[in-house]
């Protein structure tokens, strides 16, 4: 291969690498043990992975750029490139670190990565992929190779640091749960919580909200729409008419969230059976566009009906459904939130149980315990209130778990 066929590439990379701004890292960024031979990002079309692993090129080979290259996987380079041209050329001209961006895009890119780590055992060599992927496949057998990280939608803790600089401290849920009353007074010290939480909802989740506000809802529209056309496709071997189905579905459940219609109609209009509807919803929600709540008792089953079918996150409730009604919003919020760093499942009272052990309901200011009353290790989540009392704890700080 000619040095000018890679040519390109190579600008890019710098280009892109010199473009982006390092003064706020997402959560997961410190997480990541970059050290690794091999590492997996999986996450949501809009999260932030790209920017993370940019991130991370730029702050770490500043004083050798040369060593790490970022390849974008849908770059015209490749309608007539392979990855193996790519790594050959990188190795032997001195390379370290190869950072690939959209490997869901690749065919059969498992096996394609594990010829890649056998052949240049001392490559570092980090992806990015979409959030649908089974890493666990077992097509080329990386799970004993790789570290896989999940990169969620943004926290309201983190849209906290994105609007004010000020950078808030995780709180473990146990910890949230005990001693609420006296975080969120260290917290609200100086900053309007339910202004910002108001904003969050509407536009917070995704990092590129900053770009464009006033845009956003269509943005996300454009990424949605992105992640059915462009990553199911590459992820799951699925027909055109299906592809079609899936968004129809989608739009259907957006109208109507959190009930969960009758089963058997919302099949029957997508003119689909029980088992490629349960397919349908599964992918959804792989692909971070629905929450399927469901007991315990559900939970270890496959294709098992959902108690109660959410949209992923508020921002999709405002960009998606006709209206977002309120109560909706916070359930789907709390959901979202929790659900990122803990077991959430449908109860027989109340609206959540969380890690088999405390139950929720979530209200509005004037919420009571009448629903949950006499439930040991029941909890009330609130909206409008800042500060909490005993087992009210204020919903906006389910948003500081992560």
């Amino acid at each position: 291969m000619e040095n000018t066929s890679i040519d390109g590439l190579y600008r890019t990379s710098l280009a892109t690498v010199r473009r982006v701004k390092t003064d706020i890292h997402r959560y997961l960024y410190h997480q990541i043990n970059w050290e690794n031979w091999l590492i997996a990002i999986k996450g949501a079309r809009g999260v932030g992975k790209t920017t993370l692993m940019l991130q991370h090129i730029k702050e770490t080979f500043h004083d050798n750029p040369e060593q790490a290259l970022y390849v974008s996987l849908d770059n015209m380079w490749f309608a007539n490139h392979t990855l193996s041209e790519v790594v050959e050329y990188h190795y032997n001209h001195g390379g370290t670190h190869l950072f690939i961006d959209e490997i869901h895009r690749y065919p059969h890119w498992q096996t394609v990565i594990k010829n890649m780590t056998d052949e240049y055992p001392d490559m570092h060599i980090a992806y990015t992929g979409s959030s649908m992927l089974r890493m666990d496949s077992n097509e080329g057998d990386l799970s004993r190779r790789q570290i896989v990280y999940t990169l969620h939608n943004m926290s309201f803790r983190e849209f906290l640091l994105f609007e004010t600089g000020k950078e808030l401290p995780v709180i473990g849920l146990e910890d949230l749960l005990a001693n609420h009353v006296k975080l969120a007074m260290d917290i609200t010290d100086g900053i309007k919580i339910i202004q910002y939480f108001d904003k969050y909802l509407k536009y917070g989740c995704y990092p590129f909200y900053m770009r464009d506000r006033d845009g956003f809802d269509a943005r996300l529209q454009s990424v949605i729409r992105a992640v059915l056309t462009d990553d199911l496709p590459a992820v799951d071997d699925v027909t055109y008419a299906t592809q079609q189905k899936v968004m129809r579905m989608l739009m259907i459940l957006a109208e109507c969230v959190p009930q969960t219609p009758k089963m058997s109609e919302l099949y029957a209009t997508l003119e689909t059976n029980r088992e490629q509807g349960m397919k349908m919803l599964a992918m959804l929600q792989r692909a971070a566009l629905l929450q399927l709540l469901t007991s315990e008792n559900k939970r270890l089953h496959n294709l098992t009906k959902p108690d109660k079918i959410y949209l992923n996150n508020p921002n999709q409730m405002y960009a998606l459904s006709p209206h977002a009604d309120a109560g909706t919003l916070r359930e789907t919020f709390f959901l979202n939130q929790v659900g990122n760093i803990a077991e959430v499942n449908y109860p027989q009272q109340g609206d959540f149980l969380v890690n088999h052990k405390h139950l929720f309901e979530v209200g509005g200011k004037g919420k009571t315990f009448k629903q949950i009353k006499d439930v040991p290790d029941s909890y009330l989540a609130v909206d409008d209130t800042e500060i909490g009392h005993k087992n009210r704890i204020p919903l906006w700080m389910f948003g500081m778990l992560y």
